[in-house]
């Protein structure tokens, strides 16, 4: 995220998908890669490569393709890790979550 003075300020959409497609080229290029050469190492076009790269939209297949050929699969883990151990299942009456369910409402 960047930051102005104190506070941070949220990235849009848009200015999120640029930042990443900015990453994703200096990954490139520091792994000394130009974008035919991913783009057929990720079964993908190189104009396809450049949108993503420019941040002109892609699709999260596409995503997943280049980071794989780039050898960063380990990224997609640090989205949401799952936690080893859930404080919920310290407690002797704790069952694991199935799903998640709306808040129950009280009875009049």
């Amino acid at each position: 995220m960047k930051t102005t003075s104190s506070t941070q300020r949220h990235l849009t959409s848009q200015e999120f998908e640029v930042e990443l497609g900015e990453r994703l080229k200096k990954l490139r290029v520091h792994q000394n890669l130009d974008q035919a050469t991913l783009a057929a190492r990720a079964g993908i076009s190189v104009r396809t490569l450049r949108n993503l790269e420019s941040g002109s939209g892609s699709s999260l297949h596409t995503l997943i393709q280049v980071v794989r050929a780039l050898g960063r699969e380990q990224w997609f883990e640090t989205i949401a890790p799952v936690p080893t151990i859930n404080p919920l299942m310290l407690t002797r009456t704790a069952v694991p979550r199935q799903r998640a369910s709306k808040p129950r409402l009280k009875s009049a």
